[in-house]
């Protein structure tokens, strides 16, 4: 089964995707973890040039085609093995988010984005994907480090980020489930954890 967790940066997409793995294997599932982008070679040097080619200038079309291309390489290297082989498949970040990111808030039509992703990723899509949902200022806040390309946008760019994220949740409920981000790691992590375990429980 694909499970993939979405949000604004900053709402720790990535430390929640370690501690559902690590729960999930305590339980004695097979689980495989990739970041999108990312997650093989190539992606590896494409994150590089999305998000921390600060001097590298690039038009939104060009950006959400590089992004497609890592998918495209992480889907057929990693994910579409791992689901081959029975393995449960947690990825940070997928297709949703070049749909919200390049699109809703970037001014690309959001449907052409989708369109593109079903030739990137063959089709495959997450189970369920869960969106961690925090207002923008916030989510800034909680970020550590230097911003990389992309988390340097404004806050009103984020801002139309997370309604994008809410209006494609809304927008087929039956694949996206919400969670606040807001409280504690620990609570945050038990909500994901039990939203994943009502869809295992249900095939």
């Amino acid at each position: 089964m694909f499970f993939s967790l979405d949000g604004i940066d900053g709402t720790g997409k990535s430390t929640q995707v370690r501690l559902l793995a690590e729960t999930l294997r305590g339980r004695g599932f097979t689980v495989t973890t990739c970041v999108d982008p990312g997650g093989t070679e190539l992606g590896a040097r494409l994150r590089e040039i999305l998000l921390h080619g600060r001097q590298t200038d690039m038009s939104l079309r060009a950006e959400c085609l590089l992004f497609m291309t890592s998918r495209a390489e992480v889907v057929s290297r990693v994910i579409a093995p791992a689901l081959e082989r029975g393995e449960i498949v947690l990825s940070d970040r997928y297709l949703l988010a070049n749909i919200v990111y390049q699109g809703h808030a970037g001014g690309l039509n959001p449907d052409e984005v989708r369109t593109l992703g079903e030739f990137a990723t063959a089709g495959i899509h997450p189970d369920l994907t869960v969106v961690l949902d925090l207002p923008a200022e916030i989510a800034r806040q909680r970020r550590t480090g230097l911003a990389d390309r992309v988390e340097s946008r404004g806050v009103d760019y984020f801002e139309r980020v997370r309604t994008g994220f809410l209006v494609e949740a809304a927008r087929t409920p039956q694949r996206f489930r919400v969670v606040n981000a807001s409280p504690s790691i620990e609570i945050v992590h038990a909500a994901i954890a039990t939203i994943v375990d009502q869809r295992l429980r249900a095939g």
